[in-house]
C-alpha cells in the first residue's frame, strides 16, 4: 500500500522558492541626467567694449559622477540685481573646445582644472542706457538634451562708458625720470557720478606683472605728463597708457573700468646722467704745532644714486689732478700732503653708482705758511 502524498509540505515549498526568486528583482533605476555642477568661480573683467570671462570646466555631475558627455555652455547677460534664469544667451562655448575629463582619479591625484574663457562685446547702447549700473554675468553649463543644472556664480562689472586712449603717447630718459607725454582728448563727463583720469603703465622687459607708473587727471587742457621715478636704471620698460572711468556709488568704494591702451612705447633706462655739481666749498689750513695739512668741506650732493666724490688739486699754473684714491664716501677731505710755501687750489666732483662724474665744483685755494 502505498504512502500518501504530503500535499501541504510541497505548496509551502514552491511558494518559498517563488518568494526568494521574487526578491531578485528590484525597481527599475531612473537614466542618470548628466546635469554638471555649476561653476562657482566664474570671474570677469572689463577693458574698453570687452568683457573677459573665466571659470573652471566642470567635471563632476549634481549626482557625484564624472561628466562623461557634455554639452554647450551658455552665457548669460541681464542689468538685473540676480538672475534666476539664463534667458536669451549672448554666447556659447561649445563642449568640444574642451578635453573630455578621464575617469576617476586617485585622491591623491586629483585631475587638473581645465579653464574655459569667453569674451562678451559690450554693446555701446548699453553702456550709454545707465551709466552707473552694472551688468550681471553667469553661466550655464548644459548636458547633451539642453538641460542645466542652473546658474553658475554671477559676478558683475560696471556697465559705463569708457573713453579712448590718448594720441602720441611717448616715453623720453631724462635725469630727473623718465617722461611720459600725450596728446588727451577734450571731454565732457556725461554723468556727474563719473570722472576720468589717465593712467600710465610700466612692464619690465622678461617681468611678469604690470606697474602702475602714475596717474593724472583728466583736465580741460589737451596734453598730458607725467615723470616716472620708480624705474630702475639700467633696465628696459614697456610703457602704455588708458583712459579709467571712475564711477561713485551711493554706498561703497569707488568702481573702475579701464579704456583701451595706447600702443606700448619700449625704453631703455640708460644712466648717462651725471649728479649734480657739488657747491660751497671751503678749504682751511691748520697745522701749527703739528704736521700741516688743509682740511676740505662742501655741501652734500642730495642725488639719490650718489656713490661719492672726487678730488681733485694743482698749483698756479698747473693742470688739476685727482688726489684720492678711492671715492671719498662723505663731504669732507684731508689733504696731508701739502708742503710749506705752496698754494694749493681744489675743486670737487661728484660720482654716482654708474660711474658717471659731475663738472667740477668752483675752486677753493688755501697757503701753506
Amino acid at each position: 500500500m502505498q504512502r500518501p502524498c504530503h500535499l501541504g509540505g510541497l505548496l509551502c515549498a514552491i511558494a518559498l522558492a517563488t518568494l526568494c526568486g521574487c526578491a531578485k528583482v528590484g525597481a527599475p533605476i531612473p537614466p542618470a541626467l548628466e546635469l554638471a555642477k555649476p561653476p562657482t568661480d566664474l570671474r570677469a573683467t572689463r577693458k574698453g567694449d570687452k568683457v573677459y570671462l573665466t571659470w573652471s570646466v566642470p567635471t563632476a555631475t549634481s549626482e557625484s559622477t564624472t561628466v562623461r558627455h557634455p554639452g554647450a555652455t551658455q552665457v548669460c547677460r541681464s542689468f538685473e540685481v540676480a538672475m534666476s534664469a539664463c534667458g536669451t544667451p549672448v554666447g556659447e562655448v561649445a563642449a568640444s573646445q574642451f578635453p573630455v575629463p578621464a575617469g576617476k582619479q586617485k585622491a591623491a591625484n586629483p585631475p587638473a582644472k581645465i579653464q574655459a574663457s569667453y569674451t562678451d562685446t559690450f554693446p555701446l547702447e548699453l553702456q550709454a542706457k545707465n551709466p552707473a549700473e552694472l551688468v550681471t554675468y553667469a553661466v550655464s553649463v548644459l548636458n547633451t538634451s539642453h538641460r542645466t543644472a542652473g546658474l553658475s556664480n554671477q559676478v558683475k562689472v560696471p556697465a559705463a562708458p569708457t573713453l579712448p586712449p590718448p594720441d602720441d603717447f611717448k616715453a623720453q630718459i631724462t635725469r630727473d625720470g623718465v617722461v611720459l607725454s600725450w596728446t588727451g582728448i577734450l571731454h565732457e563727463h556725461e554723468a556727474p557720478e563719473l570722472r576720468h583720469v589717465y593712467r600710465v603703465y610700466r612692464h619690465q622687459e622678461g617681468g611678469k606683472t604690470d606697474a602702475v607708473a602714475g596717474e593724472v587727471s583728466l583736465s580741460t587742457s589737451p596734453l598730458g605728463e607725467l615723470v616716472d621715478h620708480s624705474f630702475e636704471w639700467e633696465k628696459t620698460y614697456d610703457y602704455r597708457a588708458t583712459v579709467v572711468t571712475v564711477i561713485a556709488q551711493a554706498s561703497g568704494p569707488e568702481l573702475q573700468v579701464e579704456g583701451d591702451d595706447t600702443p606700448a612705447v619700449k625704453i631703455f633706462a640708460h644712466d648717462t646722467f651725471p649728479p649734480a655739481v657739488p657747491s660751497g666749498l671751503q678749504a682751511v689750513f691748520s697745522g701749527v704745532g703739528q704736521a700741516p695739512f688743509i682740511d676740505l668741506i662742501w655741501a652734500p650732493v642730495t642725488d639719490a644714486d650718489l656713490a661719492g666724490y672726487n678730488i681733485y688739486r694743482h698749483e698756479e699754473s698747473e693742470p688739476p689732478a685727482k688726489i684720492n684714491s678711492e671715492l671719498v664716501k662723505t663731504p669732507a677731505f684731508r689733504d696731508a700732503s701739502v708742503v710749506s710755501g705752496h698754494r694749493y687750489f681744489y675743486s670737487v666732483s661728484a660720482v654716482d653708482l654708474r660711474n658717471n662724474e659731475s663738472a667740477r665744483s668752483e675752486e677753493a685755494s688755501e697757503a701753506v705758511p
